[in-house]
């Protein structure tokens, strides 16, 4: 996306905390007192700084001070003062007459700190609220970094910027722009951003997304906002009328990122700080979870969802949501949307029991698997009629599963027949991934078991199914 450069107000760009603000506004005080001959009369402390400065001038711009100093020499603000010192010194320099200089780095503090402080045109024509919420709509929100920074600087200043409704301001504008740039007649899509088939081509695990992301970078910057906003900006997407094929793609590729991906999950753990190891856990697994279920929230459910996601995908959120402790209803949600996409995945979408699993055959992982597959049989399965594509692909997936399953030492006779009988027998086309199953189940199982009576039961499974 073409975006204008980042542009500021006033005299010239600065940084945020400019060593130039201090000293110019020692000069304008310095000034202040020779051309009126009168003496600083007020003390404001903001944090660990004290500002000797005029009444005057604080009065003529300001009605927080004009109503908190009409009896008192001194005055703290308090700790939450949007922006801090650094910001209050850029304020005190405008009331001396100066120019503010803003930029998207800055301006949000600024606007913050302005309201706090009732610079309103009340108090002074082209006070400083005024001038910032100008600044705000005709420089930065034209700008989709300029926009970026702002919304990003938001962050730490809620809920002033909240309130002000400059986070509102700033993610209907991106979702704007976004939309756009989905619309460019010069870059007219008759596909979505990203296909299904490209989706489907990932490795969910990994979380890797820089080469999708790549040709369109707009989507790598919403990706990387913190999620109260990003799921505030898809809600915009949808009701600026963004196509669900486009929309959808880009909350697979959020959770890719902050769900699914090791790199992520690496950064929080170096970043956790001296935590112990399993309260560094917890604390990961907490906000892994709460990303997660808001992402469901977002994603599109039912049949129309098969159109834009690929099952390989929710299995992905499946398998994570079992390591954080997703809550059930989140769980099921997952499992449902599996059931009537379970023809079109593959084997390697499946979920297997992690590595140092005791016993697959009590493991969780199989057990979701048992609801998933038996709802699926539940809901479109009848030994009364013959079995349809769909049917005999699900059957043969779930043969291939056990053969994965089967050589585990754990596993009773009992529980394996269960296993085998989920899938309904006129479903099974083919029997050879089943063979193999029970083949490698007996293998495992005549090795394991040396009383007469457990062989006994095996001689007798092996008959039933040979």
């Amino acid at each position: 996306m073409e975006v204008a450069s980042p542009k500021c107000s006033s005299v010239a760009s600065s940084p945020f905390s400019s060593p130039n603000v201090s000293a110019l506004l020692k000069i304008k005080i310095i000034s202040w007192s020779q051309e009126t001959g009168l003496p600083v009369s007020v003390c404001v402390r903001v944090g660990n700084r004290a500002f000797n400065l005029h009444k005057c001038p604080l009065f003529s711009k300001s009605g927080y001070f004009k109503k908190r100093l009409k009896e008192s020499s001194e005055l703290e603000l308090p700790q939450d003062f949007p922006g801090g010192p650094e910001t209050f010194e850029m304020i005190a320099l405008f009331m001396y007459g100066s120019s503010t200089l803003i930029d998207p780095f800055n301006v949000v503090a600024l606007r913050c700190a302005a309201e706090f402080l009732e610079m309103t045109e009340d108090h002074c024509i082209g006070n400083l609220c005024e001038r910032f919420d100008l600044y705000l709509n005709q420089v930065v929100l034209q700008s989709w970094d300029d926009t970026l920074i702002v919304l990003q600087k938001c962050q730490k200043l809620l809920p002033w910027s909240e309130e002000l409704l400059i986070v509102s301001r700033c993610i209907e504008s991106l979702a704007f722009m976004a939309c756009m740039e989905i619309l460019d007649p010069e870059r007219r899509r008759d596909q979505p951003v990203i296909t299904v088939e490209a989706l489907a081509n990932q490795t969910w695990s990994s979380g890797t997304v820089k080469e999708i992301a790549i040709q369109d970078l707009w989507i790598k910057d919403l990706i990387a906002l913190p999620f109260q906003f990003f799921k505030r900006i898809i809600g915009s997407l949808r009701r600026q009328g963004m196509k669900e094929k486009y929309v959808s793609p880009i909350i697979v590729f959020y959770a890719s990122k902050w769900v699914l991906s090791k790199k992520t999950r690496q950064f929080w753990e170096n970043s956790g700080g001296k935590n112990k190891d399993k309260d560094k856990d917890n604390d990961i697994n907490n906000k892994v979870s709460i990303i997660l279920q808001g992402v469901l929230d977002l994603l599109p459910m039912g049949e129309k969802a098969s159109r834009v996601i690929p099952v390989g995908f929710y299995f992905a959120l499946l398998s994570r949501s079992l390591e954080v402790g997703l809550r059930s209803d989140n769980k099921v949600k997952l499992q449902d949307q599996i059931v009537p996409l379970l023809h079109l995945a593959q084997v390697e979408d499946l979920l297997l029991p992690r590595c140092g699993t005791d016993s697959i055959s009590s493991s969780i992982e199989l057990a979701t698997m048992e609801r998933i597959f038996s709802n699926y049989v539940s809901a479109n399965m009848d030994a009364k009629h013959t079995p349809s594509v769909n049917n005999c692909i699900v059957a043969e997936l779930w043969d291939v599963y056990l053969s994965l399953v089967a050589p585990d030492p754990n596993m009773g006779p009992k529980r394996f027949m269960y296993l085998i009988e989920i899938v309904l027998v006129s479903s099974r086309q083919t029997h050879d991934h089943l063979y193999r199953a029970m083949n490698a189940f007996l293998h495992v199982s005549f090795h394991k078991l040396h009383t007469s009576r457990s062989n006994a039961a095996l001689l007798k499974f092996r008959i039933s199914y040979l």
